[in-house]
């Protein structure tokens, strides 16, 4: 298969990744609170934009079944806000709830909120993230879009800027990625961070790539 019709089939089977997960979370009444009991390392799981906690369903469950209690920030809902809105949200949640030592598990604009929340008043509560599919450096395609929350994951967006020069968290953070991202031409790579480049494809689909509760395991010995 050549390159490009192996990026085309990542592509397809990506947004159909997608497209089931959605449809699945717009009908999952599932509380949240379910998944908030275990002894282990406590987690905050961080959705993308335009998702929703139940988007991240599959990861959830795998996290709780190994002990995990697995905390949702219920005032994100679907992420459309600034990162610094949402991160004061996520810092607001860890300071009522009294969580401490806790893993961050973010995809995609998540894990902007989550390194914003690292370098705020409440990072001592955080003992690391692990990011997925997150444009650390901003989405040249971004540049195109035709709203602002998009337009905000430009490279030349002060914000990504801003957060870039911040690198006293990166130590903390696995940045795991898949080799073509259709979303993330630039890839994820965060300078001093764990860089994990998946050799597979897709923005979405690398979810449930076993690597990722891999990487977890380790975060959390």
């Amino acid at each position: 298969m050549t390159s490009l019709l192996r990026r085309a089939s990542w592509w397809f089977r990506d947004y159909v990744y997608a497209i089931a997960w959605q449809a699945r979370a717009a009908v999952d009444r599932t509380d949240p609170a379910s998944f908030e009991s275990g002894s282990r390392t406590p987690i905050v799981v961080l959705p993308g934009v335009y998702e929703t906690w139940q988007f991240l369903r599959p990861l959830v469950e795998a996290l709780h079944a190994q002990g995990h209690p697995v905390h949702v920030v219920r005032a994100l809902h679907r992420n459309r806000r600034p990162i610094s809105e949402l991160a004061e949200d996520v810092t607001v949640f860890l300071e009522q709830s009294e969580l401490r030592d806790v893993i961050i598990v973010a995809h995609s604009k998540g894990g902007l909120a989550g390194k914003l929340v690292m370098v705020g008043r409440a990072g001592e509560r955080v003992r690391s993230m692990l990011a997925i599919a997150t444009p650390f450096g901003g989405s040249r395609y971004a540049r195109i879009m035709p709203v602002r929350t998009l337009r905000a994951f430009s490279p030349l967006d002060p914000g990504i800027i801003g957060l870039a020069r911040q690198q006293e968290a990166n130590s903390r953070i696995v940045s795991i990625y898949a080799r073509f991202d259709p979303h993330i031409p630039e890839g994820s790579e965060l300078p001093g961070a764990k860089n994990v480049r998946l050799d597979a494809g897709g923005h979405f689909r690398i979810l449930a790539h076993p690597r990722v509760i891999a990487e977890l395991a380790v975060l959390a010995e």
